[in-house]
């Protein structure tokens, strides 16, 4: 067999000597067999053994059948409503007919849409005919059409192939561009409207990817390239990774690339076989192992396996978790009123209800739990809860609470981690393990529902959250001044310390160092490393390098085990040994990069075309605002602040932007959000100028939903 086709409800085969058979239903004789009976196998089609056939296609619904012999003929059967058959009727046949408007036009593929047909000719023309609704047929107009006629909006192109949905049809040409029409609906046109198209238009999101293949499914389409893109990206800077590859010959990076993929993919399906809990009383030999193997394992690898993983777990069958009452009203008076306990604060109420959550609502793909806003009209259908996690975050990096501290390195200009915060290795007490405990559930979280967090963390944290250890390179991101101090007592001469006997008045070289025998924790504060008070003298000067280098490198030890214990409630932890720091904060928080052309290719337009002026405008408004005004945007119509890291993530939703027409005049309105759907509603300004106004008004004093309400409720109680 050479070539098969398929249609609704029968399918056909060509063999290799020109034979065509076909099965399945045979109502309105399309199996072309002279009858309308049914076949369970296939059937050669008798009235065509003496003929070569070339090229076939079977329809859909009230099916048809075409194809094409070598004697440059064009056949057809089956239903005949809406002239689909091409003869000037709307007669059925059940055997196979000519279709005499074709013959000699050197026809080289036919295609059977739902009521209607197509065909190619070698030199690139393309003819349609049958039903016209859905402008179907491109031929600008609803009217049915029973004979084959050609497509004139394409008269001037060549066209290379073609192909067909239910109601819509797709053609490439000869210089690589994408023409659509017909019904678009579910987008299926490619045009970022749900407009049909009612003649052949060029898709400019494929021009210049030298497209030459296409596929349609009933309501979808396929664009692929099967050629080289002559046009070769060249970044401006070179990589750093061009460094060390560009002596290789492309051969040997080839194979190296491939050798990583087939060790990767070796290595992750042996993972169900591997211990990966820890033993901190046993030396494994196997922990050592992945931890010297996770950075060359491809994270996309170990990410699809840990991604089955939690699919396996997923609950499925609700649409949310527990109903939480969250008082922002509290929170903010409490603010407001400088009062430093943490416990009216959003993450804290959160904390105090989590103890109450079965373990299936941490199985739950979306919204562990739904929100309810005291004092705030909000009904939460998914922007509640993305509010609560944006306000976790703001929470956990404003001060409100004290888990987290800023890096040493904070202090300095040009730091690596200046602007990133670390864990408080002095919130120790009760509160302190269970707000860290649910912290680790809000990592979980994020990971299991695909919502990237808005929180920088050092590197470090991450690294020793996937259960690697800190060195001495990582505290130099972290605390500069603390190695520098490490660095510089060592190589200072013993002679140049003092002695047990020395006064502080003889300290001539090094009185500017302070030679208390205490370290400087992350957060700040002096931790004594002996019991009694003591310098650092030339006796025990190594013993204090020792200590205090011990000391900064687990000083956060026990508040990473808290979290692990609340990420262990929603992922599977021992699975985390797989993974690098880097690759674990990228599954947690995403990229901190606000992508326009990533929203771009999500976004839905109602009431108005994606190439209209307000549109542009939009989209030329983020393009120019910063990263930060772009956080604002997304917490303004989605109460996230941070893209989700692929399109899986996105779940099916899109960005819908929906022009606004009750509110008049204009440009006297602001912008309307809502969050549980995504949604941006528009006033149709009359200038750039003011939608850039009024969109920025927006996203920077209307970024907590309802925020309104609760100040207006605040008010009246005070």
């Amino acid at each position: 067999m050479t070539d098969i086709s398929a249609g609704g409800s029968h399918s056909a085969a060509l063999s290799d000597t020109g034979e065509l058979y076909t099965w399945g239903k045979g109502r309105y004789g399309r199996l072309g067999h002279g009858d309308g009976e049914d076949q369970l196998r296939p059937k050669m089609v008798e009235a065509l053994k003496d003929y070569c056939v070339v090229d076939i296609a079977c329809g859909s619904g009230d099916a048809q059948t075409l194809c094409i012999t070598n004697n440059d003929q064009v056949w057809s059967w089956g239903d005949g409503d809406y002239g689909k058959l091409g003869r000037g009727g709307s007669d059925g046949c059940k055997v196979p007919l000519l279709i005499e408007e074709l013959s000699g036009k050197s026809v080289i593929h036919v295609e059977c849409g739902s009521q209607f047909s197509m065909a190619l000719t070698r030199n690139g023309a393309l003819y349609t005919w049958g039903k016209g609704d859905y402008y179907r047929l491109g031929h600008g107009s609803e009217e049915h059409v029973r004979r084959p006629k050609r497509v004139s909006a394409l008269e001037l192109k060549i066209v290379t192939s073609i192909c067909c949905g239910s109601l819509h049809c797709v053609a490439t040409t000869s210089d690589g561009e994408i023409y659509c029409w017909g019904d678009n609906d579910e987008g299926q046109l490619g045009d970022n409207t749900t407009n049909a198209g009612h003649e052949p238009k060029l898709c400019t999101a494929l021009q210049s990817k030298k497209i030459d293949q296409i596929a349609c499914g009933s309501a979808h389409t396929i664009a692929w390239s099967t050629c080289e893109n002559g046009e070769r990206t060249i970044p401006n800077n070179i990589p750093i990774e061009y460094n060390y590859l560009h002596e290789l010959s492309m051969t040997t990076i080839r194979n190296r690339a491939l050798l990583l993929h087939s060790f990767s993919k070796v290595f992750c399906s042996s993972i169900p076989l591997m211990d990966l809990i820890e033993d901190n009383d046993v030396s494994c030999g196997g922990e050592l192992m992945i931890n010297s193997l996770k950075g060359i394992i491809l994270s996309s690898y170990k990410e699809n396996f840990f991604r089955k993983i939690i699919d396996l777990t997923m609950v499925r069958d609700r649409q949310h978790g527990p109903v939480v009452e969250l008082n922002r009203v509290k929170k903010h008076r409490s603010t407001r009123d400088a009062d430093e306990d943490c416990s009216k604060s959003v993450f804290a109420q959160l904390t105090s209800k989590i103890s109450e959550f079965s373990l299936e609502s941490f199985c739950l793909p979306h919204r562990i739990w739904k929100v309810k806003f005291i004092g705030e009209s909000v009904d939460d259908c998914g922007g509640g809860f993305s509010e609560s996690i944006a306000e976790l975050c703001d929470e956990l990096q404003n001060g409100t609470l004290p888990l987290l501290v800023a890096t040493p390195n904070s202090k300095e200009e040009g730091s690596t981690q200046s602007d990133y915060f670390i864990i408080n290795p002095f919130a120790k007490d009760k509160e302190h393990k269970e707000m860290f405990r649910f912290l680790g559930i809000v990592f979980g979280v994020a990971i299991r529902c695909g919502s990237p967090l808005n929180l920088r963390l050092a590197e470090s944290v991450w690294k020793l959250l996937v259960g690697h250890t800190l060195n001495l390179d990582d505290l130099q991101d972290l605390d500069r001044g603390f190695v520098s101090k490490q660095s510089y007592l060592t190589s200072l001469q013993n002679d140049n310390l003092p002695s047990p006997e020395t006064t502080p008045d003889e300290i001539d070289e090094v009185a500017a160092l302070d030679l208390s025998f205490t370290v400087r924790s992350a957060s700040g504060e002096d931790v004594p490393l002996s019991q009694t008070p003591c310098i650092i003298t030339r006796e025990n000067k190594q013993d204090y390098l020792k200590k205090a280098l011990k000391y900064r490198l687990n000083e956060f030890n026990e508040q990473i085990r808290w979290i692990r214990a609340g990420l262990s409630q929603v992922v599977p932890v021992p699975l985390l040994s797989l993974f690098t720091g880097p690759e674990l904060e990228n599954m947690v928080c995403g990229s901190p990069e606000i992508s326009v052309e990533s929203l771009k290719s999500i976004t839905s337009y109602r009431g108005v075309e994606s190439t209209s002026h307000l549109v542009q405008w939009f989209w030329q408004s983020l393009e120019e605002f910063t990263n930060h005004e772009r956080s604002l945007f997304l917490r303004f119509v989605w109460g996230r602040t941070r893209l989700p890291r692929t399109a899986m993530d996105f779940k099916g939703k899109d960005f819908i932007f929906q022009v606004l027409e009750k509110y008049q005049p204009p440009d006297t309105y602001l912008p309307e959000s809502y969050t549980c759907f995504f949604l941006l509603k528009m006033p149709k300004y009359t200038t750039f100028e003011i939608l850039r106004e009024k969109l920025k008004y927006a996203i920077y004093f209307c970024k907590s939903i309802d925020s309104d309400d609760y100040a207006r409720i605040d008010l009246m109680h005070r």
